[in-house]
């Protein structure tokens, strides 16, 4: 991976946690001095808010993680599996907080069900992301085997010559 292309993501993982913190403090915020007019309950569609920046977080940090581990030449070891596992996680628990406001939204939509109905179409498709990183996951098993296995090898080798 080249310095300018890991120079550029660190650089947008930087501003996004940034922004995931500011829409954090935004939301605190707005608990200790913006009321609740009834219309929608607030409440919880502020926490779970809250919670989805930490989940944004989450996944940030193990990708910077799993990005330096690419720069050093260590990704292909068990240690990248604690990261790829975070970023699964954290992609899971946002899908589950969006459905959870897709159930605080849905009684409002009654009139209009196909609002809510794309909603956890969306919430269907963030599970999706997560089964992809899954697959890659997987993908990094294979390769972590195949080093082990070469490295094995060529151990093999340097004991016959």
């Amino acid at each position: 991976m080249g310095k300018l292309t890991v120079g550029a993501l660190r650089a947008v993982l930087v501003v996004v946690l940034a922004g995931t913190v500011f829409v954090q403090a935004l939301m605190v915020w707005a608990f200790a001095t913006d009321p609740e007019d009834g219309s929608l309950p607030l409440a919880p569609l502020r926490v779970i808010t809250i919670l989805g920046m930490v989940a944004a977080q989450v996944a940030l940090v193990c990708v910077w993680r799993l990005v330096t581990m690419v720069r050093r030449g260590t990704v292909f070891s068990h240690a990248a599996f604690r990261y790829v596992d975070g970023v699964i996680g954290a992609i899971v628990a946002a899908a589950l907080l969006w459905f959870a406001v897709t159930a605080i939204n849905a009684p409002g939509q009654r009139d209009d069900p196909g609002v809510t109905v794309i909603m956890a179409g969306v919430g269907v498709a963030i599970l999706g992301v997560a089964l992809i990183v899954l697959v890659l996951r997987m993908l990094l098993a294979q390769a972590v085997a195949r080093d082990v296995e070469a490295a094995q090898m060529q151990a093999e080798l340097d004991e016959v010559i």
